[in-house]
């Protein structure tokens, strides 16, 4: 591989001007770019932003497109659409960060390795899955974090009704009709409750199979289904899915998965060729190359989002542990929401600016405005600002709050068309050829053993500065 270190020579006359780089495309690193860009004028900063994609991903309904509710492009929003663009955006990802020389080390889409030097940062890395020593976890299980792992699901669970269709065999008919998903937090049980309302009407369309061979697992090791909605609204999802015949197992986990049965914690063996694991997140591996202060797992940060210690440096988003002054709790910080993310970011740019011009940093405040959950069709549980809802009422809130939360038009009227076309004509139940012969499984969607350690990183930026002379 090939280090490449960014000179005046490469930069012109721009290495007068500040250099903003921004690690990170999610809602907090996308509402940050744009802030600035609004803000700023082209000659008062050079912004920079890191990314394998240059698309934001709308998360939340990511469980609409592994169920065909929506199509993929209408939840990647292009970053090049910005009337005021002009971010030089570098594809690739950041696998360490040498706070004391300013640099960032980029692992480009090629493999190619590059430093970028930094005047200011911004780390929105986000999150990866959380995974645990649990033996075939990784070579088995399916995650649902990115917009190709949603795609991929997909065509798989439509792929096990084909083949399920097409066998001779009941004892594999009946495996490959099972399906586990593991995670009962709003990813899971959004998953879950997606994809079961896919196959309950996909089935119609296979005359041999018996739609009673059909199951669903639902299971978490805590002991309820989404504690954050409260105890009446999670009992009300619970009761959705199970009425759906969706088997909900709390306090239970995986022991071992294999690639044709998976064994719970409870000695059950449930033989299936599908396990979806979304068993929570943990902050990016990015956070460990800092040798920085964390709070479990995330940067320690100050109300004002900056890192103690490291001039010019900022972190937000899933990465970071914000202080949650809205709370009034010692030692609350913010959740791993949308919400807040997006907010971090606006909130972050406006620093980033005052530090520029030199005015004094705000510390980030936001009230929480309520959780949506939704379970397909006309099934939803939601909760903003504190009012429960559920059936159709949810389904408006947690609908209209995903609508009005897309950044764009565009993305806010292939959305809505989705939605329409899909409720009046059902889905068509197409693979679109992402199921190949070797399937692709977790590890291979989220590459975790890329990043640097603190001493790597020192000795990369260290062995690629050009010899004094």
């Amino acid at each position: 591989m090939k280090a490449q270190t960014a000179g005046a020579a490469e930069r012109g006359n721009d290495v007068t001007r500040p250099r903003i780089l921004v690690v990170g495309a999610g809602f907090a690193g996308v509402e940050c770019v744009r802030r600035l860009e609004r803000k700023l004028s082209p000659d008062e900063a050079d912004v920079t932003l890191v990314t394998p994609f240059s698309y934001q991903l709308y998360l939340p309904l990511l469980p609409q497109v592994a169920s065909g509710v929506l199509t993929p492009q209408s939840i990647a929003l292009s970053l090049r659409r910005s009337a005021r663009y002009r971010t030089r955006i570098i594809p690739g990802g950041a696998i360490g960060v040498d706070l004391k020389a300013k640099v960032c080390v980029v692992r480009t889409i090629t493999d190619r390795i590059v430093n970028e030097p930094y005047d200011y940062l911004v780390l929105a890395p986000g999150s990866v899955t959380r995974t645990f020593d649990i033996p075939g976890l990784t070579d088995n299980a399916f995650g649902m974090k990115t917009l190709a792992e949603a795609a991929y699901i997909r065509d798989h669970v439509i792929s096990q009704l084909d083949l399920a269709d097409a066998s001779q065999d009941p004892a594999e008919r009946a495996s490959r009709l099972q399906f586990v998903v593991v995670g009962g937090g709003y990813a899971g049980t959004e998953t879950a409750a997606c994809l079961q309302k896919l196959t309950h009407s996909a089935v119609r369309r296979y005359p041999r199979l018996d739609p009673k061979l059909i199951k669903w697992h639902l299971i978490d090791i805590a002991p309820k289904l989404m504690p954050e909605l409260g105890d009446k609204l999670g009992r009300s999802a619970q009761e959705v899915l199970r009425r759906r015949g969706i088997e909900v197992s709390l306090g239970v986990s995986i022991a071992k998965a294999g690639p044709e049965e998976v064994t719970f914690t409870d000695g059950r063996v449930v033989p299936t060729h599908t396990l979806i694991w979304t068993a929570g997140v943990v902050a990016s591996p990015l956070i460990a190359t800092l040798d920085a202060e964390t709070v479990r797992g995330r940067l320690a940060v100050t109300p004002e989002m900056t890192l103690p210690g490291s001039d010019g440096v900022f972190a937000l988003g899933d990465s970071a542990a914000v202080p949650d002054l809205a709370k009034g709790e010692e030692g609350a910080v913010c959740p791993p929401t949308a919400q807040h993310a997006m907010r971090q970011g606006k909130a972050v740019a406006d620093n980033v600016i005052a530090t520029l011009r030199g005015a004094p940093l705000q510390p980030y405040e936001h009230k929480d405005l309520g959780l949506v959950v939704d379970l397909g069709g006309r099934d939803a549980v939601s909760k903003p600002l504190g009012v429960e809802l559920r059936g159709l009422p949810a389904q408006v809130a947690a609908r209209g709050y995903h609508w009005w939360a897309l950044r764009t038009g565009v993305a806010k009227v292939r959305v809505a068309t989705n939605w329409t076309l899909n409720a009046l004509a059902g889905d068509d139940f197409v693979r679109t050829g992402f199921q190949a012969r070797r399937p692709a499984k977790l590890k291979d969607f989220e590459y975790t053993d890329t990043y640097l350690t603190p001493e790597q990183v020192r000795a990369h930026v260290e062995g690629s500065r050009p010899a004094a002379g």
